[in-house]
C-alpha cells in the first residue's frame, strides 16, 4: 500500500517517529546528565567538594568518557522513543479523532487525552526504558540492547524489565496531560494572522516551551523516583521504599535533583516533536 493511501493513524505513527527521532538524537546528552546527577550518593562526594551540578556532571563525563560519552545510551533511547514517540501521536490521534472530530477538548479534557496516550506508550516501551536508564547511570556494563534485556531477564526475572512502573506512569501520564492541556491553551490564544502564518511553527513551538517548562517542573519528582528504582532495583522492591530513601539522604531537594537538565531536555523534545509532527501532518492534509 502506497504511503499516501495508508491509514491515518499509521500516518501519525510514523510522523510522530519522525519527529522523536530527530529530537532523541538531538537532546540524548540532557538526558544523561540528569540522571547521573539523580544517581549521585552523598557518600561519593567528597567533603568540601561543594555542590555537584549540571556543569560539574558535564564536564566529568566529557573528561572520562570523551565528547561521545554524553551519546551512551542513545541506542536505547532510539529503541524506546521512534516507536514510543509513534505509539504515542498514533493513539492520541485516534482517540482525539474519535471523541474530539467536530470541537477542540476542554482543558480536562486534554488532560485524560495527554495523559490516556502517554500511558499506553510509556507501558509498551517500559522495559528499554529501564535498559537506557541504566546505560545512562554510568553503572551497568551492558554491550546492547539485546544482551541488556536477556541479562535483567536472567538475573531478575521478566518483573525486572517493569521495575519503576507506577513512578514512570506518575511521571509520564501528568507530564503528557499538563502538557498537552497547557499547549492546546497557549495554541488557542494564537491570533490567526500568526497560526496561519509562515510563524506558525515557531509560535507553536514556543507554545511547547511554556508547557514543557510547567509540566517538567510539576513531575520532576515522580522522575527522581523512577530512576532511583530502575538503576537500584537490589534497594528498592517498591516505589515507596525508594521515596523513603531520597527524602532520608538528601531530603526534600532531592525529588528535584536533575531538574534542570530534565526541564531543558523534555521541554526541548515535547516543542521539537509537537512542531514536526503538526507540520508533517498538515503537509499530509491531517489535522493534527
Amino acid at each position: 500500500m502506497e504511503f499516501s493511501l495508508a491509514h491515518p493513524a499509521i500516518k501519525a505513527f510514523m510522523c510522530g517517529s519522525l519527529s522523536g527521532t530527530c529530537s532523541t538524537l538531538l537532546f540524548q546528552p540532557l538526558d544523561l546528565v540528569k540522571t547521573r546527577l539523580q544517581t549521585v550518593q552523598s557518600s561519593a562526594v567528597q567533603p568540601g567538594s561543594g555542590r555537584v551540578g549540571m556543569v560539574t556532571v558535564f564536564l566529568s563525563v566529557v573528561k572520562t568518557e570523551k565528547l561521545l560519552g554524553l551519546w551512551k545510551g542513545v541506542s536505547p533511547s532510539f529503541v524506546r522513543c521512534i516507536p514510543g514517540v509513534g505509539i504515542y501521536f498514533s493513539t492520541y490521534y485516534s482517540v482525539k479523532q474519535h471523541f474530539f472530530s467536530d470541537r477542540a477538548p476542554a482543558p480536562v479534557e486534554a488532560v485524560l487525552l495527554g495523559a490516556g496516550a502517554r500511558s499506553v506508550a510509556g507501558v509498551c516501551m517500559l522495559p528499554v526504558t529501564v535498559i537506557k536508564t541504566r546505560f545512562e547511570s554510568g553503572r551497568y556494563n551492558y554491550g546492547s540492547v539485546a544482551g541488556a534485556l536477556r541479562s535483567v531477564c536472567q538475573t531478575e526475572g521478566p518483573r525486572g524489565l517493569f521495575s519503576g512502573l507506577t513512578a514512570t506512569l506518575l511521571r509520564d501520564a501528568p507530564f503528557s496531560g499538563i502538557y498537552v492541556m497547557f499547549y492546546s491553551q497557549a495554541k488557542s490564544t494564537l491570533p490567526s494572522e500568526i497560526s496561519q502564518s509562515a510563524y506558525a511553527p515557531l509560535a507553536n513551538f514556543s507554545c511547547g516551551i511554556v508547557a514543557g517548562v510547567l509540566a517538567s517542573l510539576l513531575t520532576q519528582p515522580a522522575d527522581v523516583v523512577k530512576t532511583q528504582v530502575q538503576v537500584n532495583p537490589h534497594l528498592f522492591k517498591r516505589t515507596t521504599d525508594a521515596v523513603h530513601y531520597i527524602y532520608m539522604e538528601h531530603g526534600l531537594v532531592g525529588f528535584f535533583r536533575g531538574a534542570v537538565p530534565r526541564s531543558l531536555r523534555r521541554t526541548m523534545m515535547a516543542a521539537m516533536a509537537w512542531t514536526v509532527y503538526e507540520q508533517l501532518m498538515a503537509r499530509m492534509g491531517l489535522k493534527s
